[in-house]
């Protein structure tokens, strides 16, 4: 038998890499893939008129009140949200840990619709009220890992009053403290490309003025109009926004009823379930894979208030909105109500305990090439890992028991959920020997 020959010389393989060196560079450039830092699993949206420093702990408390009040037991909460018994028995402990210890993870002042129109003087103080009220809660107990502020939108009518008060508010801050690792700008109401290249402008300026590295303020996207999913020219609007703002967008926000009334929805079927809704969401999701930007998903007006009955049903209807949201990859969404905290947790961390033995089982089955019945691949074994670090930093999983069922720890787990680490094929060994960027 003769061995073959390669017909393919250097030069021509040469000449490949020089004509696709642009693509290469275009495709790192535009697709880096997740950074693998923390995702908070909901925005808190607070009129910003009604911020104080002690907010998120009475928060925290009102949540808890409303468990008492209306599920005193693990068995009344499991009938009270249809969760299974068995995970709400697991999860419960964790739950009134989290609502004691980081109540909102993500808080949100909000200057546009929770707040509305007020004469200009009066959005100016609370401007530079919230901002430092917002200070005082970062510095405070329960406080939350990532917050800022929903200004109003760059149409016409409130572009000028929106950036004023980000200016205020950002300056106010700043006299206070320095700006939070977490800090973001949530822009709403997004129309055009051209908005989103103007808000980037807005940061670079705020930057320079303020002494702040470039490239430090970042913002989000509220996905509130059909013009956002589909431009005049039939394109895909978000795609386009994404790229339009080289590097500062954070996150694509579904904005429930703004979008489903743009698109002739009947306000009783408006609903984050709702086919339109749907589309919308995929749409943003195809935009956004690969390009390191996060997605939420919106909120349900169902608030559960009033007696047992009328919170039980709003309990149920928000735990399987929000189960329903982490089955579609939409790992974030908005609460509205302190009452909601309790479900949002209970069925974020149901999610997670219920699927942890499966995916470590996977994940340890792919590092150690000891096979079973599911055949990963290396995308999968990203996914897989990218889920158990969610758990462990919503707090749903510890790290202990992932490094029983996994065999690697929390950096080896950081290290599997970038997109070079699975992409390089990393074995159970070099991944445990890899540090996460983010656990130092």
């Amino acid at each position: 038998m003769t061995t073959a020959v390669p017909r393919l010389g250097a030069d021509v393989l040469d000449d490949l890499d020089r004509r696709l060196a642009p693509a290469d560079a275009e495709l790192a450039a535009r697709y880096p893939g997740d950074s693998g830092a923390r995702q908070p699993v909901h925005t808190v949206y607070v009129p910003a008129d009604q911020m104080a420093a002690g907010l998120p702990a009475e928060w925290g408390a009102r949540a808890l009140a409303a468990l008492e009040e209306h599920a005193g037991s693990a068995a009344a909460l499991a009938g009270a949200t249809g969760v299974d018994q068995a995970l709400v028995d697991q999860v419960l402990p964790g739950v009134l840990a989290k609502l004691e210890r980081e109540p909102v993870e993500d808080l949100r002042l909000d200057f546009e619709d929770g707040y509305g129109p007020r004469p200009p003087a009066e959005e100016d103080a609370h401007a530079q009220g919230a901002a430092r009220a917002l200070a005082g809660a970062l510095a405070g107990a329960a406080a939350p890992p990532y917050a800022g502020l929903r200004i109003k939108c760059l149409e016409a009518a409130t572009r000028r009053r929106g950036l004023r008060t980000l200016d205020l508010f950002l300056s106010a801050l700043l006299e206070e403290a320095a700006l939070p690792d977490g800090f973001v700008v949530t822009l709403p109401k997004v129309t055009d490309v051209r908005q989103v290249e103007a808000m980037v402008m807005v940061c670079g300026r705020l930057e320079e003025a303020h002494g702040l590295p470039r490239g430090r303020l970042r913002f989000e996207i509220q996905v509130e109009t059909p013009q956002a999913i589909l431009g005049a020219d039939g394109t895909a609007t978000v795609a386009r926004m994404i790229q339009a703002a080289g590097g500062r967008c954070s996150g694509l926000h579904y904005g429930t009823y703004d979008y489903s009334a743009a698109c002739g929805i009947a306000a009783a079927y408006q609903s984050m379930e709702h086919p339109a809704a749907d589309h919308a969401k995929a749409v943003m999701q195809v935009a956004a894979a690969g390009t390191g930007v996060r997605l939420s998903d919106g909120s349900t007006n169902v608030l559960p208030v009033g007696d047992s009955a009328a919170v039980h049903a709003a309990w149920r209807l928000h735990a399987r909105l929000v189960r329903r949201s982490l089955e579609r990859g939409y790992w974030q969404g908005w609460d509205m109500h302190p009452a909601q905290l309790p479900t949002r947790y209970l069925a974020t961390y149901a999610f997670f305990r219920e699927g942890l033995p499966a995916a470590a089982a996977r994940l340890r089955a792919y590092l150690e090439r000891t096979g079973g019945g599911v055949l990963d691949e290396p995308a999968t074994a990203q996914a897989l890992a990218g889920f158990v670090a969610r758990g462990l930093d919503c707090g749903a999983l510890t790290e202990a028991e992932v490094t029983d069922r996994t065999g690697l720890d929390r950096a080896a787990i950081g290290a599997w959920t970038r997109r070079s680490g699975a992409s390089q094929g990393l074995t159970a060994g070099a991944a445990r020997d890899t540090v996460h960027p983010h656990s130092e």
